[in-house]
């Protein structure tokens, strides 16, 4: 689990406030060195994990001997509606997406 601060929406989609959560993270694919895949909710103050219905998924590939091509998916199509009611999905742009795969290469690179 971690902590992320992030910027909340109001219903008009403009920012409301700025906020610490913690999220949770619940492996669902795990295929080295191929996949990886998560849900991605909270824990509860009882200490349940609850999740919202969305999944993260890194698929790679070797293009070359030198090379990994990598391809992202967000999925939300099992967020329920009581939670669409919320929180509008997608929750970010496109732009969010090409951020994570150029924060997965520096990673990747060390750096």
């Amino acid at each position: 689990m971690f902590v992320q601060t992030e910027r909340c929406l109001s219903a008009a989609g403009l920012p409301a406030a700025e906020l610490d959560y913690r999220v949770a993270n619940q492996v669902q694919v795990l295929d080295p060195p191929h996949a990886i895949g998560w849900l991605t909710g909270e824990e509860k103050d009882d200490g349940r994990l609850e999740f919202g219905g969305w999944l993260w998924r890194y698929d790679l590939a070797p293009p070359g001997p030198s090379k990994t091509e990598v391809t992202i998916t967000y999925d939300w199509s099992a967020v329920p509606q009581s939670i669409r009611k919320c929180i509008q999905f997608p929750p970010f742009g496109p732009e969010h997406l090409t951020n994570s795969l150029h924060h997965l290469a520096e990673l990747a690179s060390g750096g």
